[in-house]
């Protein structure tokens, strides 16, 4: 019955799906840590990314809130994201704000959860 369970807790990503949370998340950046990971679920490379990113974050939930978009479901945040923020598009990518600034942004192998804990 348990054969296949796995053990692993769930990683505690909080899902973007609307623009107005968004806005939430930056507003939130100034109390506490926002990391935006924008995900390809199409994309192999950005599967690899994303699960070494979930396998090295050491931090806490209490440390920082760990937001995931998927952008084949939501590729108009995405772009919002670029527009508001200034950083361009890359997929997979990991972008850290604090007090409403960017602090960090890496794509594809770049991303390093370590150095994303450290800021924080």
């Amino acid at each position: 019955m348990g054969l296949f369970r796995s053990s692993t807790p769930t990683f505690p990503w909080v899902e973007l799906t609307n623009e107005a949370q968004l806005q939430e998340f930056i507003e939130q950046s100034v109390n506490t840590p926002v990391l935006l990971f924008k995900h390809s679920t199409r994309c192999s490379i950005s599967s690899m990314a994303k699960s070494r990113f979930e396998k090295n974050w050491k931090a806490n939930p209490e440390q920082c809130i760990c937001v995931y978009l998927d952008l084949i479901a939501y590729r108009n945040i995405s772009n919002l994201i670029e527009s508001t923020l200034k950083v361009e598009h890359q997929s997979p990518q990991a972008i850290l704000l604090i007090n409403k600034e960017v602090v960090y942004s890496a794509s594809h192998n770049g991303i390093d959860a370590n150095e994303i804990s450290e800021l924080i």
